[in-house]
């Protein structure tokens, strides 16, 4: 009861400390299903769209199995990590670790944490560099594919420069970047959410479609033939790592986390929506990656997508690459809070000191 009643305290205290940028204090109102849709937003990219490719280097045994193993080890990792949140109780103690970074200072000290910092900036900074490249390529593809459609086959007259795409893509991030925290993004990272189950699902589609006009399903249990040995093998390993790349959320885990209502306790909530969300992103994996090697074989395309460009289905392709822009939108932004609480200053948007910053300095001056 003790702890219990420390907890609260804790818990008043921390909404009472407001940060200087706001005008009013933080109230955590996220539930199992916004943390669901800031994970889903995290963790379901356009890298989907690859695992077709890498299903098909590992072949229909050892893919699948890859990815449940891959997924196993995720929900595992994001079980120990949720536990980490409050301490020395995982239910009951008085002290937050407001992001990764906070945890691992929190349990590890400030001297070990150094190591985990430069890493988990440089994750985080590999995630936005890879959204602004993806989204220009796929604002580019939807006007080619216009173009290439409205004026036949004038390739000449179809050219774009991925350039001015990655700075609107940016100058909407700029934009978006003035939300003053993680608890206000709610419903942009619904919206990209609902962006990359449109996605995944155009693509699981087609491959189906494609699948029942051959009348067959493509594949081996081998996987795709290569030249040699070597080859092979670090194919194979490229597409493990390509599957063990698009699942991990730890570095956005406790940023989530932060955001939700107590009671329940924070880390059961957040168990429940690991477990959804893994469970989400399993069968999306699954179902994408499985119809996409069954409906090309040996010719299946690094980007799903991008086999049925040619195809009398193109207006849905163009579709699916615009719902992957808005995705990308959304999901920079789950990424960008994150780094911005664990720099203190992110010199990228206008954000300032963010506020997973001042609470801390806040926290850390009450012990």
């Amino acid at each position: 009861m003790g702890l219990a009643a420390a907890a609260t305290a804790s818990s008043d205290d921390d909404d009472n400390n407001t940060p200087l940028l706001l005008s009013h204090p933080i109230k955590r109102t996220g539930t199992v299903w916004t943390a669901v849709a800031h994970i889903v937003t995290g963790v379901i990219g356009s890298g989907v769209l690859s695992l077709a490719w890498s299903i098909g280097q590992l072949g229909w045994i050892a893919g699948p199995f890859s990815i449940l193993i891959i997924a196993s080890f995720t929900l595992i990792s994001s079980f120990l990590l949720s536990n980490t949140y409050r301490s020395p109780h995982p239910q009951f103690g008085p002290r937050r670790s407001a992001s990764y970074l906070d945890a691992v200072h929190s349990h590890l000290g400030l001297k070990n944490g150094r190591l985990s910092g430069l890493l988990v900036n440089i994750s985080l900074y590999g995630f936005g560099i890879a959204y602004v490249i993806t989204s220009a390529i796929s604002i580019r593809t939807i006007l080619v594919s216009i173009c290439y459609h409205t004026k036949g086959n004038e390739e000449v007259a179809c050219e774009f420069v991925d350039a001015y795409y990655m700075l609107i893509f940016g100058a909407i991030q700029v934009v978006l970047s003035q939300i003053p925290n993680f608890h206000n993004i709610e419903w942009l990272s619904v919206a990209a959410a609902i962006m990359s189950f449109a996605y995944s699902f155009i693509g699981m589609a087609l491959s189906i479609v494609q699948i029942k006009e051959k009348g067959y399903a493509e594949g081996s249990i081998e996987g795709i033939s290569s030249r040699n040995g070597t080859e092979k093998f670090w194919l194979v390993v490229q597409a493990l790592g390509d599957i063990s790349y698009s699942y991990p959320f730890s570095t956005i885990l406790l940023e989530i986390q932060d955001t939700l209502k107590s009671p329940p306790p924070e880390n059961q909530t957040m168990k429940k929506a690991s477990l959804i969300s893994v469970v989400i992103t399993t069968f999306f994996y699954l179902g994408c990656g499985g119809a996409g090697y069954a409906a090309f074989g040996n010719d299946t395309p690094g980007n799903l997508l991008t086999g049925f460009g040619s195809s009398k289905y193109y207006w849905i392709v163009d579709f699916a690459n615009a719902c992957i822009v808005v995705h990308l939108v959304g999901a920079y932004q789950v990424h960008k809070s994150s780094s911005s609480s664990s720099s203190a200053k992110p010199f990228f948007i206008l954000r300032g000191v963010g506020y997973m910053d001042q609470r801390r300095h806040c926290v850390m001056s009450m012990y």
